[in-house]
């Protein structure tokens, strides 16, 4: 990559990561107030989420990951691991991308943790790489609709939710989630 694309590329996601936090990060209260409000959304539409996430060993939530890009992108978030319903860790969430891209857009992300030896790995794991250190399965259900539980196999199950509560068929391939002191 060339000096002057990876100056690009740096510039572009500090935008990211600098722009939507302000001049300071979230606090651990305002991240767990956050994740309830993502959840209650989450739970309120769409029928079979809250069975599901009784069903998950941990969940995984970014109330708040900002997608900003011109030409370069990068996106950044911070969230909450909650296992039996209690924080137990705060994480942030960051990807860069290359490609057309223009504007910012908001979404939240849930990853839930169906096996304990998923959950396990995903925490003894410095920087999880979605697609190289596990594999989430993005579940699409349009506002509204429902979860079918029994249908749902895989070890690591996630959700991508726009602020009206509708869900894309998107991907979080590539990014990277690390643990945060808050």
């Amino acid at each position: 990559m060339s000096r002057s694309l990876l100056w690009a590329a740096l510039c572009a996601l500090s935008l990211v990561v600098v722009a939507p936090q302000g001049s300071r990060a979230a606090s651990a209260y305002e991240i767990d107030v956050g994740v309830d409000e993502t959840l209650d959304r989450f739970f309120y539409s769409i029928r079979g989420a809250r069975e599901l996430a009784h069903k998950s060993v941990g969940i995984l939530v970014f109330p708040s990951v900002v997608k900003a890009g011109f030409g370069f992108g990068g996106e950044y978030g911070e969230g909450a691991l909650r296992i039996r319903g209690r924080t137990v860790d705060y994480y942030n969430t960051l990807s860069a991308s290359v490609g057309f891209q223009l504007g910012v857009q908001e979404r939240s992300v849930i990853i839930m943790f169906m096996t304990p030896e998923a959950l396990d790995q995903f925490r003894a794991t410095a920087g999880w790489k979605v697609g190289a250190d596990a594999s989430v399965a993005i579940v699409t259900v349009g506002i509204g609709g429902s979860i079918d539980t029994n249908k749902i196999t895989s070890p690591v199950v996630g959700f991508i939710l726009d602020p009206k509560g509708l869900m894309y068929n998107l991907t979080l391939e590539g990014s990277k989630i690390s643990r945060i002191r808050r």
